[in-house]
């Protein structure tokens, strides 16, 4: 999900904020960024890309198969309805 180079680059981002002059200061917050990011994302429910697409697949296939059954379902009901009159 998420690779170590993207939290590594935000690390790095957010302690590039700090003053130019605090290089310990720096690379520890990066060393703790990374760490806070690394678990906070580990906590999150995320899923993958392909993950993601094959649900939608079959979503898209599950609410295609519920038209069909709720069109033959609508047919039965008005058969059954004439053969009941008729």
């Amino acid at each position: 999900m998420w690779d170590t180079q993207t939290i590594d680059s935000i690390a790095q981002r957010l302690a590039g904020l700090l003053p130019a002059d605090l290089a310990q200061a720096r690379a520890d917050f990066a060393a703790n960024a990374r760490e806070v990011l690394q678990a906070g994302l580990a906590r999150i429910n995320l899923v993958t890309r392909e993950e993601f697409d094959a649900q939608r697949s079959v979503l898209q296939r599950t609410r295609a198969h519920l038209a069909e059954l709720e069109q033959r379902l609508a047919e039965l009901e008005t058969l059954a309805a004439e053969r009941g009159q008729g």
